[in-house]
């Protein structure tokens, strides 16, 4: 059972946002599935501010955090995850949003916990399924706005490496979406072996988003877990891919992180003293450099001092974390640093570019 607050948006939910409110038909995947899955190609942080004309006129951005709400996920979690529902979405919100903050195409995840809710195996396959599916034709309604990491879940693995095979095979995604920790098991759990093998074996980009952890969802009274223990369960969970030897053992394996890093750019001395203990060759410096990191929540003048003295900025991705905070938000962020024109490329859509070739074929 997820501990209480799970979900719970940093500055609150997306009801502050000035978001349109109207709700298209839900897809049918009957129809979708009868028209042939194959043919689809498939400080404190910076408040929301006005769109600039540039923002406006140009859409160029690839969003690599952006989550859907699938309406089926939303019913489950209304009644599973001690947070309840999710903030009301719809594709065309997504949209709408998008078009406000300059973004080209958004690649979209679960909200957490995704499609794992305790040991319940049969619910999370077919969670896992419709999900994608509804992702799917998202791509096939909106050509070149959409991308999909796809839901799996890791502790179980037969469900796991059959979703990946239908996720790449037919569905064409993008690459997988993960969470920091499922229960009381992180990333680098032994157990998760087969599962990083097959995602070894196909080259995929990983994108792994923090959830409310089985040990510390209600350490303070009254703070919603996502103000702490996202950015620390983030750093818990790429301290075990390290010491785990997973990192190393699945060198193909593309991992982008949200959020910055979460706390991991602060504590990188300690990673050290750990590797030293461990003797780990090399030390952790050279595993985290080959890490992407993603900058939604992370873009404060003291974030990404810290970020960019563990990474280049050629590690650095664009994200928004919407539908819980907007997109002005992060381009705020970037422009507040003043990074070099090429350094705002790179980050914006060239990187993303090359981990996803899909998209330049849109």
């Amino acid at each position: 059972m997820w501990q209480a607050g799970s979900g719970r948006p940093l500055f609150g939910c997306a009801c502050c946002l000035p978001l349109p409110r109207q709700t298209p038909a839900d897809p049918s995947r009957r129809k979708f599935l009868a028209g042939g899955i194959a043919s689809l190609g498939l400080g404190i942080a910076a408040p929301a501010v006005a769109q600039t004309s540039a923002q406006t006129t140009a859409k160029s951005r690839i969003d690599v955090h952006h989550h859907f709400v699938p309406p089926f996920h939303a019913d489950v979690m209304a009644t599973r995850r001690a947070s309840g529902r999710p903030p009301k979405w719809t594709p065309q919100m997504s949209l709408d949003e998008m078009d406000r903050s300059g973004i080209a195409t958004a690649i979209v995840s679960l909200v957490q916990p995704g499609a794992w809710f305790g040991d319940d195996v049969a619910l999370s396959r077919k969670l896992s399924r419709e999900c994608n599916e509804y992702g799917a034709k998202m791509i096939a309604d909106h050509p070149g706005r959409f991308g999909l990491f796809a839901a799996i879940a890791p502790p179980d693995t037969e469900g796991s490496l059959k979703e990946i095979e239908y996720a790449f095979d037919t569905l064409k995604a993008d690459g997988v979406g993960l969470f920091t920790s499922y229960g009381d098991k992180y990333l680098g759990d032994p157990s998760f072996g087969p599962v990083y093998a097959e995602l070894n074996r196909r080259k995929a980009v990983v994108y792994v988003h923090p959830t409310t952890p089985a040990c510390c969802g209600n350490v303070l009274p009254d703070i919603g877990a996502s103000t702490i223990e996202y950015a620390t369960d983030t750093t818990r969970t790429i301290t075990q891919l390290v010491f785990s030897g997973f990192a190393t053992k699945f060198p193909d394996i593309r991992w982008i992180f949200s959020h910055s890093g979460g706390t991991l750019p602060f504590l990188t001395a300690r990673l050290e003293v750990e590797a030293q203990r461990k003797k780990l060759k090399g030390g952790a410096a050279p595993i985290l450099r080959r890490f992407y990191y993603e900058l939604a929540q992370g873009t404060t003048p003291g974030q990404l001092a810290a970020l960019l003295k563990m990474v280049p900025v050629a590690q650095l991705l664009y994200g928004t974390d919407y539908p819980f905070r907007p997109g002005s938000e992060v381009n705020a962020g970037i422009a507040a640093q003043g990074f070099a024109p090429d350094e705002v490329r790179s980050i914006e859509h060239e990187l993303a570019m090359k981990l996803l070739p899909r998209l330049k074929q849109g």
